[in-house]
């Protein structure tokens, strides 16, 4: 009895030493695994540490250069920068990457406004691609026509408005306060065409963007004025004449002497007298969503808003945006708001695709913007 019983014991011995044997294969095998994750993803992290370490203070300055401009040329992300720079990197960046726009005000002189033609026109050898695309329209009676342009790193909209006289300043129903969207500003002023405007403030940081910078003209009437320390824009928009007029002289004395109808305030300036601005490194305002605005020396407005915020197609230069404007014959042009505030909408609906700073696919409310306002007795 008992001789069977030791072999019983001994029989469920070798099969515990044998599924411990197991165990410990399994055990030494799940042990390996997990070194060899623990390793490989060590490893990464050393070596996107060491990318990023490179980018960020590495002999190339390209990344450095990208990452300040673009997050202290907006209100809400200079944070990142100054996360990983001192104040002094900063601002020598700054300094080393910037815009230099003509220092004059707008000859009006030069602009010569063609009445609109409402016939068709025959027989027109335009001079380059970009005169055919805007002087040819699609039906002789268009009071305006968008253009698309598809460049590597952004998709644009430029809208070619005809009659400048029908160029107005929109404002926000509840200006000093709230900020309205684009698609019911449009609607409300009956714009057929329009895009934002001038830089703007929010009320305590809350994103309502109702407070606009500068001065403020809309429809011939004084509207608003505000005055921050942190603000170098300058008068942009349209004179009793409606020429556009660009002045770096931005009070309401000035605006009063320029005898502008409707402006916002913003900068920098572009192209002034047919001068374009000249780019310093990388001009400094990094690659973003952008809006601006130019007139030709035929009167011919033009409406420019590039998106962006994606990750094969970031968004526009200041260069970008100077290129445009000539290509399509611009005598004078300027930046307005750009980021989130940049939208263009055709019939109060949007033409081009924004992008917040959390990737969603949306617009926000602003303080002022520029319309194709057809009904000209409002």
């Amino acid at each position: 009895m008992s001789t069977i019983v030791e072999k019983h014991v001994e029989k469920h011995s070798r099969i515990n030493v044998k599924e411990n044997n197991i165990k410990d294969k399994k055990n030494g095998k799940l042990k390996k695994i997990l070194k060899k994750f623990f390793i490989t993803n060590l490893l990464l992290v050393i070596i996107c540490a060491v990318i990023l370490a490179c980018l960020l203070y590495g002999p190339y300055d390209g990344f450095r250069n990208w990452l300040i401009t673009s997050s202290m040329t907006t209100m809400s992300h200079q944070w990142i920068a100054k996360i990983f720079y001192s104040d002094d990197t900063i601002k020598e960046v700054m300094n080393n990457n910037r815009v230099e726009d003509i220092d004059e005000d707008t000859d009006t002189s030069a602009i010569v406004i063609k009445k609109p033609s409402h016939e068709n026109v025959k027989a027109v050898v335009y001079t380059n691609k970009y005169e055919e695309a805007i002087l040819k329209k699609n039906n002789p009676s268009d009071e305006y026509k968008i253009i698309e342009i598809h460049e590597k790193g952004f998709d644009a909209y430029l809208t070619a408005i005809y009659d400048p006289s029908k160029v107005k300043t929109m404002v926000s129903p509840n200006l000093g306060i709230t900020g309205q969207y684009l698609t019911d500003m449009s609607q409300s002023n009956n714009a057929v065409i329009a895009i934002n405007g001038g830089n703007f403030k929010d009320k305590k940081s809350k994103g309502t963007g109702g407070i606009p910078i500068g001065i403020t003209y809309s429809k011939g009437k004084f509207v608003y004025s505000s005055d921050f320390k942190y603000s170098t824009g300058g008068i942009v928009g349209f004179d009793k004449n409606n020429k556009l007029v660009l002045s770096k002289k931005c009070t309401k004395a000035s605006a009063k002497k320029l005898n502008i109808r409707d402006c916002v305030s913003c900068r920098p300036f572009l192209i002034v007298n047919g001068k374009s601005s000249k780019i310093i490194g990388n001009g400094g305002w990094g690659y973003a969503p952008r809006t601006a605005i130019g007139q030709r020396k035929d009167g011919i407005v033009l409406f420019l808003v590039a998106d962006g915020r994606r990750i094969n197609k970031p968004g526009a230069s200041i260069k970008d945006l100077i290129t445009i404007m000539e290509n399509y014959g611009a005598y004078n042009a300027a930046t307005l708001d750009g980021g989130t505030s940049s939208a263009m909408t055709e019939n109060g609906k949007l033409v081009n695709d924004p992008v917040d700073a959390s990737g969603s696919h949306r617009t926000r409310p602003i303080g002022t913007g520029f319309g194709l306002v057809i009904d000209t007795k409002r």
